[in-house]
Order: C-alpha cells, then sequence, then structure tokens
C-alpha cells in the first residue's frame, strides 16, 4: 500500500548536480513516486549565494542560509552536494548522522577521507548513509558490489575512474595531438577544471578506488595507500608507440586484495586492445570487478554530469524511501578488515619503460646494462626519432617480472648524463 506521507529532502549545494536532482525529480515526479511507494520531496535548500540564477525555480524551497541547520529542518534526509573532503560539508555530514537524519551524498573525497567514522555514526543512530553518487557517475557499481555481487569473494577490481583523463587519452589517441594541446581542449569544454591537478594527477580516481575497494572486500576505507600517479607524462609518442604493440593507455585505479594485505593504486596502463576497457572512449567510465563464482562484471556507462551523477542520487533516496537500506559498507564498521597497505615490488607483471635519451653512442648499453643488473628480461627494445630538443625516445617492453627489479633499473639510472628527461614507467594489464 502507498504511503501517502513523502519523503522529505533538504538539499545542501545548488551546482551542476543540486540543478540536475531538482530537474530530475520534477521530471519523474509520478514514477517515482511509484518506486519508492511514496512522494519523494524537497522542501529546504542551501547554497552560497541565493540570488544566483540556476536555471531551476527554488522560490518553491525554504531557504536556509547556514548549512549546518539543515540536519534540524525536519528533514528525513539530507542531500549533501557541497562537496570537499572538509569543512561545510563533513560538518553537515556529521550534524545529520548524529540526529538520526538519512545522509545521501555525492562526495567522494569525504567519504575516502572520512567514510568509516561517518559509517560508524550512521550504524550507531540508525541512519541510513548512501553514497552511490560518489564513484562512476550513473553507473550503479557501488549497488552492484554490495548487493549483486554481495556472495562473490571479489579478488580484483580496477577501472576508468576519471572522466577527464579518459577524454584527454582517447582524443590523443585519435587525433596523434600531445597532452598538453588536449588538456587545454578539455579546459575550454568543460571536461577539465582550471585546475586540473585532481584529475590528471590521478588523486580523484583514487579517492573513487578506495571505496570500491572498501565496498568489495570489505575493508576499511585506506584512501592514504593508494598509491597514485597521472597522466602529465603521456606523450603522442607513447600513445602510436602502445598501438603499434597493440594496446591503447588508459589511467587504471585498480585494487586486489591478499590474505592480509590491500594494493591500491591509480596509474596509467597499457590496456590490451581485446579487453573491454580499451574501448571505453571519451568521458565515459567503467569499472570491472572479478568475483569467484559471477566471473567478471562490467559496469559501464556516463561517470559525471548533472544527469547521471542526479540519477545516481534519486536512486540512493528511492532505496531510503522504500526503506532498502542496510549498513554503508555491506557489512558492520566493526566487521571491517583493516590489511596492511600490500608492497607491490613483489608483484609481478609487464612493464613499458619509456626514456628520452641523448642521441650518442652507448646509451642503449647503458640502459640494458641497468635492466640486466636488476633482473629485467627485455623483450622488445624500440628506438624512434628526435624530438624537439634533438633527444630520442627508446622504449622498452619487459617479460613477467617483479616490479621491484624495474623500480632498482630505473633508480640506478637516476641522474645518469644520458637520460635528458624522467623515465616514463607503465604498467601492462592483465
Amino acid at each position: 500500500m502507498t504511503d501517502p506521507k513523502p519523503l522529505r529532502i533538504a538539499l545542501a549545494g545548488l551546482g551542476t548536480v543540486g540543478g540536475g536532482v531538482i530537474r530530475l525529480l520534477d521530471a519523474n515526479r509520478d514514477l517515482i513516486a511509484r518506486r519508492a511507494g511514496r512522494p519523494i520531496e524537497i522542501f529546504a535548500v542551501s547554497a552560497r549565494d541565493r540570488a544566483k540564477d540556476r536555471g531551476v525555480d527554488i522560490a518553491r524551497f525554504g531557504w536556509v542560509d547556514d548549512t549546518t541547520m539543515l540536519a534540524h529542518a525536519d528533514a528525513d534526509v539530507v542531500v549533501e552536494l557541497i562537496g570537499g573532503s572538509d569543512g561545510p560539508a563533513l560538518a553537515l555530514a556529521r550534524a545529520t548522522l548524529d540526529a538520526g537524519i538519512g545522509l545521501v551524498t555525492a562526495n567522494k573525497a569525504m567519504m575516502a577521507h572520512h567514510g568509516l567514522e561517518l559509517a560508524a555514526l550512521a550504524e550507531t543512530r540508525r541512519a541510513p548513509l548512501k553514497f552511490e553518487a560518489a564513484v562512476a557517475g550513473g553507473i550503479p557499481v557501488i549497488k552492484g558490489l554490495r548487493d549483486g555481487a554481495a556472495a562473490n569473494d571479489i579478488a580484483r577490481v580496477y577501472g576508468i575512474l576519471n572522466g577527464t583523463c579518459n577524454f584527454i587519452l582517447s582524443k590523443m589517441e585519435a587525433e596523434g595531438r600531445d597532452f598538453a594541446d588536449v588538456l587545454a581542449e578539455a579546459q575550454a569544454l568543460g571536461f577539465a577544471e582550471a585546475d586540473p591537478s585532481f584529475d590528471i594527477d590521478g588523486i580523484d580516481a583514487a579517492h573513487k578506488l578506495s571505496i570500491l575497494a572498501s565496498i568489495a572486500f570489505g575493508t576499511q576505507p585506506m584512501f592514504n595507500s593508494v598509491e597514485a600517479g597521472g597522466i602529465r607524462d603521456v606523450l603522442a609518442a607513447d600513445i602510436a608507440e602502445a598501438a603499434a604493440l597493440g594496446y591503447r593507455i588508459r589511467l587504471i585505479g585498480l585494487a586486489e586484495a591478499g590474505p592480509d594485505e590491500l594494493l591500491q593504486r591509480v596509474h596509467a596502463h597499457l590496456v590490451p586492445i581485446d579487453h573491454p576497457l580499451a574501448h571505453v572512449t571519451g568521458a565515459t567510465n567503467a569499472v570491472v570487478a572479478e568475483g569467484n563464482f559471477v566471473g567478471r562484471l562490467l559496469f559501464q556507462g556516463a561517470g559525471a554530469g548533472d544527469g547521471p551523477t542526479a540519477s545516481a542520487v534519486v536512486a540512493d533516496l528511492i532505496d531510503i524511501a522504500r526503506g532498502e537500506y542496510g549498513t554503508p559498507y555491506a557489512m558492520p564498521t566493526a566487521e571491517l578488515a583493516a590489511p596492511a597497505p600490500a608492497d607491490s615490488g613483489g608483484r609481478r607483471g609487464r612493464a613499458y619503460v619509456r626514456f628520452t635519451v641523448a642521441d650518442k653512442v652507448g646509451v642503449l648499453a647503458e640502459i640494458a646494462a641497468a635492466m640486466r643488473d636488476a633482473g629485467v628480461s627485455i623483450e622488445s627494445l624500440i628506438q624512434r626519432g628526435r624530438v624537439g630538443d634533438g633527444s630520442v625516445l627508446v622504449a622498452i617492453v619487459t617479460h613477467e617480472g617483479p616490479e621491484r627489479a624495474v623500480a632498482q633499473a630505473l633508480h640506478t639510472l637516476r641522474g645518469s648524463a644520458s637520460l635528458t628527461g624522467q623515465p616514463l614507467w607503465m604498467h601492462i594489464l592483465v
């Protein structure tokens, strides 16, 4: 029987996603009410600038100047879309859950840094805490892992978690342009921020990966142990070389669970052309999870934007309206493991290493000797023509071996007069 009492929503943050939530609730109001079993209605909002034109009618909602007061505004659920790991967003989240009010958030940074604390508070106060929109926009990957794959032992979860980086890399791939040029275009189109560091240096993806790993493996969120790298140093020549070898370059966030340790890292990878992630282009996100009974699961779709992210926020609201919510991380916080960060040096794999070197006799021999002395077996070595400053590009693909061997070889070559730039090391995804 339909409950005529609406689920009362207080909305904090009226940016792109906040406006999208309002538009979605307006456009699909009747359908949402039928699926939720009751109407879902915003009754109070808060943001920094009351007078700003957001393209939606907010005059019908009550305005709250002090955002934290939304936690005391007779709400059933507060939707936090302010952003930022600390500050007003965290203060609101704590106040909301402490008052026993449900919280829905799209804030990946806050959940990566403070998710364990907030989940424990939600459990203590018996308040729902939902954060589907914090990872991969409109893709229901958190629900898929937490609910759909709940019976599986997940060994590995990985994927393309940042649309800005994927847009840049796939544009470089399609048009043969260098990183700086495509980044400028991405900024002009609104795909990249004026300061793109969080995206292109892998921090945004690292936030998301730490949340996914916690859900997949039943571990505490461990953002501080994520090894994060980005795509600043990827050249058009690397893209071309990868293509010639049968790969495409993607920024991959990858987490693997061992018996007592957890590997989490975000790095540019060479992805085999026959792997589904090699065909994910533009600002799309995609996540792969490997379960012991279900096999490989692929979640793919729009990873950002007002519509997809609002869709995830409202899906969480529908779950709360139905009374369908459990512990935030699929098991009580007291049951979440705290594994040690894995030593990635012991992990075995193949690598692509690109050097920018002086065009002189003996350089290749020096590189080969460093690799030999470190125990790195070279599968192929390719030397290409000069780049702008007269240097030469040398690319090596290794046979499978321990990662610490490659690290040792690069350490040996550090400071060599033969190198005119920092080497680029990319893992080969298997």
